[in-house]
Formats: structure tokens, sequence, C-alpha cells
């Protein structure tokens, strides 16, 4: 449910404090979140007789794209690592979707004078 999206002004204060209790306990074991994306990339060498110099790149590569306020450095992802990743980054996806709901469920309740 996407409470964020809808009209929380026509849900009860009791309504909304039971939701946002809900969906703290959905956060549960935040310790493997990673806040960005994964990108797939490929490279040039630069070296002259290599085949990347002919028009056939190394790769594709994949690379962590951290969620930050400018560029971020993209990091390389080992094979071995990916599937870990992967889960981490969906696993940001979705807590940045719960906090979003939370935060919205307590402007409602602010805009109340119900905020506690």
């Amino acid at each position: 449910m996407n409470t964020h999206k809808a009209d929380l002004s026509r849900v009860s204060t009791p309504t909304l404090v039971d939701r946002r209790r809900r969906l703290v306990a959905r956060l549960g074991d935040a310790e493997l979140v990673l806040a960005g994306s994964l990108v797939e990339q490929t490279r040039r060498c630069g070296k002259a007789g290599c085949r990347c110099a002919e028009g056939d790149p190394h790769g594709p590569y994949v690379y962590f794209a951290p969620k930050t306020a400018g560029r971020g450095r993209l990091r390389y992802v080992p094979a071995a690592l990916l599937d870990v990743v992967r889960r981490c980054v969906h696993a940001g996806v979705e807590v940045e979707a719960v906090l979003a709901e939370i935060s919205a469920i307590n402007a409602e309740l602010l805009a109340r004078r119900e905020l506690r």
C-alpha cells in the first residue's frame, strides 16, 4: 500500500500511527543496504594491439554507483559479489520507499499537531 501517495488527511490518527509502526517493523535488518544503482560498462584498455582498439571493448563490467549529492565514484563489483550487491541495492530501494512513506505519515501527524 502506497499510503504516502494517497490523501492522508482522510485517514484517522490511530490508523496512521499503526501504519507507521508496521512500516518501521518492515525496515528489519538494515545492515546490508546500499543506496545507489548498478551500472554495466565496457572499457578500452588503451593498448595499441588490443582488440578493444579495433572497436571490441572489454566487458561488460558491473559497477556500483552510489547515490550521492554530487557525482559519485563508480566502484567495480567483482562477479563473485554481484548477487550480494544486487540484493543490497534492492534492499536500499525498499528502505527508501518505506522511509518516504513514514515521512509522509509523520508530516500529516505534524500537520494535525499529533506527532509523537
